[in-house]
């Protein structure tokens, strides 16, 4: 968990629902946010991670719930942020993290795997956007915050489908801070670049294999089956040993916590964190 002084529990009070929660950034942000005073919903597909995380925030004098949800289904969607509202009568802050990538060339690509991109990376969003503008309205949220994690891959032309997607984010940022610019809801797009995160599950597993092993690693520390999380302590390797190429799900969590705690009259539609040398390049 990143380390939250006393002085920066500016969060107290506040009610924040955080997706894709089980690992990688989404982990790093409820902890942070928890740890910054919020009461945090966590959202994701592995309640055993998310749990612990409940308890690392708790630990650090927050609290906060975990509830297994599937983001592509829509009223699954909903009901998470309804959880919030109803666990704490507010909401103020909307994490829309959760993502995945299939990092296929398009002519050989699953059509499923667009679908699973569409469907995660922008409907999903969407969904989690409106549900948490009309919370927001309903509870007369005086400082609001959607923050929804993007990708330095929205900033590329040629990235894919799943940059396409990323894009497609950028447009809906935009024209949703335009659409509530006379609310006190801001609207905020946090584009990461290389993060050691088990977002790159889905790479071929080759290539998962050549990644630690030039990290001097064993190709048994990867995971057995594609799609399967890396294990935490493959990780923090990598970033450790590529620290120049890699930032940690905790650089961008606290780039969320910066954000969102701006005077009323700062709003930062847009942050790039990136390594200094970043692979995604």
């Amino acid at each position: 968990m990143s380390s939250v002084t006393a002085a920066e529990k500016s969060l107290a009070g506040r009610t924040a629902v955080v997706t894709g929660a089980s690992s990688g950034i989404g982990r790093a942000i409820a902890e942070t946010l928890g740890g910054a005073g919020a009461h945090v919903v966590l959202g994701g597909r592995t309640k055993s991670a998310m749990d612990e995380s409940v308890k690392r925030i708790t630990a650090s004098g927050g609290t906060a719930e975990s509830h297994v949800h599937d983001v592509r289904d829509v009223a699954e969607a909903r009901a998470l942020v309804d959880r919030a509202v109803e666990a704490t009568g507010r909401l103020d802050v909307m994490v829309n993290n959760a993502g995945v990538s299939y990092p296929e060339p398009i002519v050989d690509a699953e059509p499923e795997h667009w679908r699973v991109m569409l469907e995660t990376n922008v409907l999903a969003l969407l969904v989690g956007s409106q549900a948490a503008v009309r919370a927001m309205r309903a509870c007369g949220a005086d400082d609001g915050h959607i923050v929804n994690i993007s990708s330095v891959a929205s900033l590329q032309p040629a990235s894919g489908v799943y940059g396409a997607t990323k894009h497609a984010v950028r447009c809906i940022n935009e024209s949703l801070r335009r659409e509530l610019l006379d609310e006190p809801i801001k609207v905020i797009s946090i584009m990461p670049g290389a993060i050691a995160t088990s977002f790159a599950r889905n790479f071929d597993p080759a290539v998962l294999e050549l990644m630690v092993s030039s990290m001097g690693g064993s190709g048994e520390e990867t995971q057995s089956t594609q799609g399967d999380r890396l294990p935490d302590a493959v990780l923090e390797q990598a970033q450790k040993s590529m620290s120049e190429h890699l930032c940690a799900p905790e650089d961008v969590a606290e780039a969320v916590l910066w954000a969102i705690t701006r005077p009323a009259g700062v709003h930062l539609a847009e942050l790039v964190v990136r390594p200094k040398k970043d692979l995604s390049l």
